[in-house]
């Protein structure tokens, strides 16, 4: 259904097991992805995995803004980051998509269809036409992750979805912030950083995670 959060059936309790989200975005963390000391990899069996983030909307929602901080992101916090073109129409209305890739290297900036990872999405009508993106064992996250109740200016919806991925991610939050802080203006800040915050509060509800 359409805004429905895609939880993969092997994480459900019952007779199935009572994985969690944790254990199915477990490659998204230590140490699957391995971390970065400036200029130094640590060894890691794991250090090929690439991490691949969809990110979706209508034009006029941010979503390039979003997939620009993503990078800028990832890159603080030492990983090789590649981000497509766009893809779609960019002016206001227009469906709008951006591929986001992240690892020790990455080749293309291209994420290849049934392959994302991760597809963050910010307009409910876009959940279908994006979902071919995402892998069979990729997660979904829905424009309803975050309450609209709660948001104090929708404007900030883009970094606030954002926040709903950081807690996902082995990216320091101080580089998520460091990045926000870095495309927007200085009065701009403390509303955005707000947002972020709920964004991670609400994954942490929504994916249960500890």
């Amino acid at each position: 259904r359409r805004g429905e959060c895609f939880i993969p059936p092997f994480i459900k309790g019952g007779a199935r097991g009572d994985l969690t989200a944790m254990d199915v975005l477990g490659r998204a963390k230590s140490p699957s992805i391995p971390l970065y000391e400036r200029g130094r990899k640590r060894k890691d069996p794991m250090s090929n995995t690439v991490i691949n983030i969809v990110l979706g909307g209508l034009g006029g929602q941010g979503v390039l803004t979003a997939s620009d901080i993503l990078a800028d992101a990832a890159f603080r916090a030492g990983f090789d980051v590649k981000k497509s073109e766009l893809h779609g129409m960019s002016q206001r209305g227009g469906s709008v998509s951006s591929d986001v890739r992240y690892g020790p290297r990455v080749l293309s900036p291209m994420v290849p269809a049934g392959e994302a990872d991760f597809l963050l999405v910010l307009e409910p009508t876009q959940v279908d036409v994006n979902r071919p993106v995402l892998k069979a064992t990729g997660v979904l996250i829905p424009p309803d992750v975050i309450p609209p109740d709660k948001l104090k200016n929708k404007k900030s919806f883009n970094v606030a979805m954002l926040g709903a991925l950081s807690a996902l991610l082995d990216i320091p939050e101080s580089a998520w912030l460091d990045a926000i802080h870095a495309r927007l203006a200085v009065k701009l800040h403390r509303l955005n950083d707000e947002a972020f915050a709920l964004g991670r509060q609400a994954a942490g509800e929504r994916f249960h995670l500890s």
